[in-house]
């Protein structure tokens, strides 16, 4: 048993990080000037730092769909580039000068995302801003911007591009998400540098989720995703078309309709590759859908408990079975060999100092494979942010500290510095060789590969930061998840052949790594 002030007994030891990780490429402040090549969009995922007590390997998992998706929509008169600051590579190419840059803007890198577009503006490019943060501060942006893209970009940026080739920019476009979501093209993979990512191929199925969580970005002020699906066959035909072994659901919860997860797996049980997905919990009401995720070959789900309290996950709306019924459900999943990957939230109002310890023995009792934590953070224009604001516990609006791994509100039972303590205590515990011990699988056979994941994924951030910076991840990683996927296909024959589980196949790769 861990004692409820362990995380506090002494101050936690600082993490390795280099400086690349932490700060972004400097912009030259007066560069040689050059030519605007017209018809030419450049689309930038802004720099943003990392967190030290987190694996750095989650960063480049599997790309952003959002700017591959506006370059499929791309008229085909157009060159379009994608640029990822986050793969070390250096700042955003600038020869020659494109006539538009594209620039996602979220919460935690928006200053970024300013300078990028201040720099580009200077020089003669036009600028549109999009994301999640232009929606909920567009204000904020717009002096950043030549225009706007508050919705979905998908409708918005042929029109945009138009408007730029008739010199009829405006400055704020807009769209809802009421769109069929079958009508989208498959995003533009051929762009992405392979070699830079675990997977390219990160798809999405569904858009939306059941759940509205006071916390949650789905609850945005202005934001209305109603949930909508994809042909079952569309999505297969793109895990076909990227040819890699192992794809990732980015979406918000691939479970939200278990009907429609049980055609999705019917449809990608033939392909004999393997994928990764969220899901609530409560897609184990239906043991049959778990089974038939084996069998299409889920290896892992990321699952967000977000805590152990059943009051804060009332006061957060979030509709889920009780938590004294979590450690069953999690049984299930890993009856059918599904690694689970579980989301916690720190710092509810519920939260008292003894939350660090609770939530790490419960995860080393029920053994699971891996953990992701996060301090909780009101967003900008969430009820969780309203709520803060309106009792003055909002400490600061510094947007780069929003990252989930910094105290930016007042706790309820402990003070912000104790709240970021116990964080780093609970990651240094979880990724600890007793702790990685202590969750190991029953089944021997699936032990090496569990290992083998643990201490790739949790233990290894020199590594993953070495990978990342000389282009790497995915020759490194592509054997063993190859490897994975292997085993994988043999632990569904044998699945396929009787009624009920046969224990767990081993994977070196799981939700959320």
């Amino acid at each position: 048993m861990i004692a409820p002030d362990e995380p506090f007994l002494r101050p936690v030891r600082k993490r390795w990080i280099p400086r690349e990780m932490t700060s972004a490429p400097a912009l030259d402040i007066n560069p040689p000037g050059g030519a605007v090549e017209s018809h030419y969009a450049l689309l930038i995922n802004p720099f943003y730092p990392k967190d030290a007590n987190a694996s750095f390997g989650k960063h480049v998992l599997t790309p952003t769909l959002a700017l591959t998706s506006l370059a499929a929509t791309t008229p085909q008169h157009w060159r379009v580039d994608y640029w990822d600051e986050n793969l070390l590579l250096g700042r955003p190419p600038f020869r020659p000068m494109p006539q538009v840059v594209g620039i996602s803007v979220h919460l935690t890198f928006a200053r970024r995302a300013y300078e990028l577009a201040d720099w580009y503006r200077g020089r003669g490019a036009k600028v549109i801003l999009g994301g999640l943060h232009v929606l909920s501060c567009p204000d904020e942006c717009a002096p950043h911007a030549d225009a706007l893209a508050l919705g979905d970009g998908v409708q918005l940026w042929p029109r945009i591009l138009r408007d730029i080739e008739s010199n009829n920019l405006q400055t704020l476009y807009v769209a809802t998400y009421e769109n069929d979501y079958r009508d989208d093209p498959a995003p533009r993979r051929t762009l992405l540098p392979r070699r830079s990512f675990l997977t390219t191929t990160s798809l999405i199925a569904t858009r939306g989720c059941h759940n509205r969580c006071g916390f949650c970005y789905l609850a945005t002020d202005g934001l209305r995703m109603p949930y909508r699906m994809r042909d079952p066959q569309q999505v297969v035909d793109e895990f076909k078309a990227d040819n890699q072994p192992y794809a990732v659901f980015i979406d918000n919860n691939l479970g939200s309709r278990r009907d429609y997860l049980h055609s999705l797996c019917a449809a990608m049980r033939p392909l004999n590759k393997i994928w990764s997905a969220a899901v609530t919990i409560d897609v184990t009401d239906d043991p049959s859908l778990i089974r038939n995720m084996a069998l299409a070959g889920c290896t892992g789900v990321f699952i967000g408990f977000e805590s152990l309290s059943d009051d804060n996950l009332a006061d957060s709306r979030k509709k889920t079975p009780k938590t004294s019924d979590y450690a069953r459900r999690v049984r299930i999943l890993h009856d059918y060999g599904i690694q689970v990957n579980g989301s916690f939230v720190l710092g509810f109002d519920h939260d008292r100092k003894d939350v660090f310890a609770r939530t790490a023995e419960w995860i080393e009792e029920n053994r699971l494979e891996c953990a992701t934590f996060h301090i909780l953070t009101p967003y900008p224009a969430t009820p969780l942010f309203r709520q803060m604001e309106a009792q003055g516990r909002i400490l600061h609006r510094d947007w780069n500290l929003y990252d989930t791994g910094h105290a930016v509100f007042q706790p309820k039972h402990m003070s912000p510095q104790e709240l970021e303590q116990g964080y780093a205590w609970i990651y240094q515990r979880l990724f600890s060789h007793a702790s990685i011990w202590r969750r190991r699988p029953e089944d021997s056979q699936a032990m090496p590969l569990y290992l083998a994941m643990s201490y790739l994924y949790k233990r290894s951030n020199r590594f993953w930061h070495l990978l990342i910076k000389h282009n790497l991840v995915n020759p490194v990683w592509k054997p063993l998840v190859e490897m994975t996927r292997w085993r994988h296909v043999r632990y569904r024959r044998q699945l396929a052949q009787g009624e009920t589980a046969v224990g767990a196949p081993g994977q070196v790769v799981s939700a959320g790594v």
